[in-house]
């Protein structure tokens, strides 16, 4: 009797990983330009059949919601630890690196924080928050951010600002630089800055902290 070779489960595992791989992949690129596209769509970017993508996300909203946790969780990875010598810098670095990992999915980027998927997301960006928090905290007690609202009510301020500025990016259409200006400016607005000092972090490093994105 012939003996039929089947692939190691080592193997199975390694082109599972990289089928859902490429369907996240694929989700990002024709979501970027589709808000709207399907399972169909997405299964022919990535080169798999339908069946394959089901086999990994039950339905479009499972598929959305991981796009959105697993760049959540990008965010808040490359920020912690985030050095907190200058509240200003630190608050423009959180805000261009927010812009800078959903700006490729703005259409679907209100959704994490606001829609249907806002419970994972918060747990996810929750360290995130509490760095937030301790940022402004040492902003207001340095005199570097404002001093007339208590700081756990400011960092709730400066991220509701920062969400504002998802919403108008994607009604106006806004390209990547203008994203960056816009929620830079406007978070530091919030924290107390005028926007011409504001806007000299526009693009500024974070001092002892990772590289921006793209840089």
């Amino acid at each position: 009797m012939t003996s039929v070779s089947r692939p190691a489960p080592r193997q199975v595992r390694r082109d599972a990983l990289l089928n859902r791989l490429s369907i996240l992949q694929a989700a990002v690129s024709v979501l970027c330009v589709d808000p709207d596209a399907g399972m169909d769509a997405i299964a022919a970017r990535a080169g798999l059949t339908r069946r394959a993508v089901y086999g990994h996300f039950p339905t479009r909203d499972h598929l959305i919601e991981e796009i959105l946790a697993t760049g959540a969780a990008r965010i808040a990875a490359s920020l912690l630890p985030l050095d907190d010598t200058d509240p200003r810098a630190a608050i423009a670095t959180i805000g261009s690196r927010l812009w800078g990992e959903v700006s490729h999915v703005r259409a679907t980027a209100v959704l994490a924080v606001r829609g249907p998927y806002s419970a994972r997301i918060a747990e996810v960006l929750r360290p995130l928050r509490e760095v937030l928090e301790r940022v402004v905290t040492v902003g207001v007690a340095s005199g570097s951010f404002r001093q007339d609202v208590p700081a756990p009510i400011l960092a709730r301020l400066i991220e509701g600002t920062a969400l504002n500025v998802l919403d108008e990016a994607s009604r106006l259409g806004l390209n990547s630089a203008e994203g960056d200006r816009l929620v830079v400016i406007t978070t530091l607005s919030c924290a107390g800055l005028g926007w011409e000092d504001a806007a000299r972090y526009v693009g500024a490093p974070l001092p002892g902290g990772p590289p921006r994105r793209g840089e």
